[in-house]
């Protein structure tokens, strides 16, 4: 946001470290897609538009997701995307509305800009859409398991 004046948007790959305990839905690094947009006129109901036409297209029109308040400290209201994966319900991404603080510290006038940030987890996805029982196995280096794909 220091080197772009709204409105924008912006969508980054990447990978993500974290220090966790690993389990079949946690993993210590896996990859994520952020997102960000920044207008005068950005709001929530954008978000979900947005997340809706993008999961919908990625798994199908009938796909069942749940959008949940959470708590992060860059945004306000913040919202958790969760998805049915082996009969439970798991986060695929952390969201909300940019917090005014991290507009007035880059800037921006709080009361004329809003926007939104989401973080989709790229591993959490691929293992509902093709069934993938296990997070670690993407980084297993398990020949049988790449060679699905």
């Amino acid at each position: 946001m220091e080197t772009h004046q709204p409105p924008f948007q912006i969508i980054v790959p990447g990978r993500t470290f974290r220090y966790e305990a690993t389990d079949a839905s946690h993993e210590t690094t896996f990859g994520q897609v952020e997102g960000l947009m920044v207008g005068e006129d950005v709001s929530l109901a954008n978000f979900k538009f947005i997340i809706e036409k993008f999961l919908t297209k990625l798994f199908s029109e009938d796909v069942k997701f749940d959008f949940r308040p959470s708590y992060y400290p860059f945004v306000e209201p913040g919202v958790d995307v969760y998805m049915k994966w082996q009969n439970r319900e798991l986060e695929v991404a952390g969201a909300g509305m940019v917090h005014p603080e991290v507009f007035r510290a880059v800037g921006y006038d709080p009361y004329k800009t809003q926007g939104f940030a989401f973080g989709f987890g790229l591993n959490r996805l691929a293992m509902i859409k093709y069934k993938i029982p296990d997070i670690r196995l993407f980084n297993s280096g398990d020949l049988r398991f790449i060679r699905q794909f």
